[in-house]
């Protein structure tokens, strides 16, 4: 608060329209769609939908009226999405765990729910039913025979000033029953747990890494990453291709709304660690 809010983001963006997210893949692939911060339409090659972290609300607060605006609609509105399989919840914070979102995909799919602990009682308080809560290293099956295992991340979970890591956070590992692997961070700091997981997962074809809410880096540095440290957590993940999440929806910190992807592209220095664009799909082998 002393710091003030940093550089200014536009108010309101439209991005320029992108080709919807692929109907089908090819064996061992999975199709990566960027809707928005952390949410993802994975689709794997058995057609297998996987939605991340869903946030389509217009702010992510407790409160209505206040707290952070969008600076750009979600690329996919709800309503447009194809049928929703899997939602994978990484932790409670407002942006990562959105109940208005949540609620709307249960009406229309009942998708499996996969989240940490001490969350599915707030979910079925407000209309989700059968949460599936994992602590970390836990599992769950997932339709089509796919697995997922919840992974410890550096960071932290609160709804109200009362509940501060009440409920755990974390990421998820998803293991396609066709083979491969592919890892979805959630929200993390940097630390020598990405390593520990990527010796004992044995790397991922492809890791949705944060790159973005950085500023002020003394402060924002025990529970967020900086561009530079995404690239390194993409190495010690031992992931053969990462894409760029969390970044240039919400105004959560200091930064200007286009430096993270310009520090991530300067320093990327032959990283395969892509930038999606908002709508765009990126199909990658696992």
């Amino acid at each position: 608060m002393r710091e003030r809010g940093g550089t200014p983001w536009p108010m309101s963006l439209v991005d320029p329209p992108c080709p919807p997210p692929p109907a089908s893949v090819a064996a061992g692939h999975a199709a990566f769609t960027f809707i928005g911060h952390s949410t993802f339409l994975i689709r794997l090659d058995d057609g297998t939908t996987i939605l991340t972290d869903p946030i389509f609300s217009e702010r992510c607060s407790p409160l209505r009226w206040a707290g952070p605006k969008r600076a750009r609609p979600p690329a996919i509105a709800l309503e447009d999405l194809p049928r929703i399989d899997v939602v994978l919840v990484s932790h409670g914070h407002y942006d990562h765990l959105d109940l208005p979102s949540l609620r709307a995909l249960h009406a229309r799919w009942r998708p499996r729910v996969v989240t940490g602990l001490g969350h599915a009682a707030l979910m079925a308080r407000h209309g989700i039913p059968d949460a599936v809560e994992l602590d970390w290293g836990g599992q769950a099956e997932l339709p089509g025979g796919h697995r997922v295992t919840y992974l410890p991340m550096r960071h932290f979970s609160a709804r109200w000033i009362h509940d501060r890591s009440k409920a755990l956070w974390g990421g998820f590992a998803v293991e396609p029953a066709s083979g491969g692997r592919l890892a979805f961070l959630g929200d993390t700091a940097a630390g020598g747990h990405l390593d520990v997981i990527g010796r004992a997962m044995g790397g991922f074809g492809a890791a949705l890494i944060p790159i973005g809410a950085y500023e002020p880096f003394w402060f924002m540095q025990a529970v967020h990453m900086t561009p530079e440290q995404a690239l390194e957590a993409q190495l010690q993940l031992r992931a053969k291709t990462a894409v760029a999440m969390h970044f240039g929806t919400f105004k959560l910190t200091q930064e200007a709304i286009d430096e993270p992807g310009r520090r991530l592209m300067a320093a990327r220095n032959g990283q395969d660690f892509r930038l999606p664009d908002f709508g765009g799909s990126i199909t990658l082998p696992l």
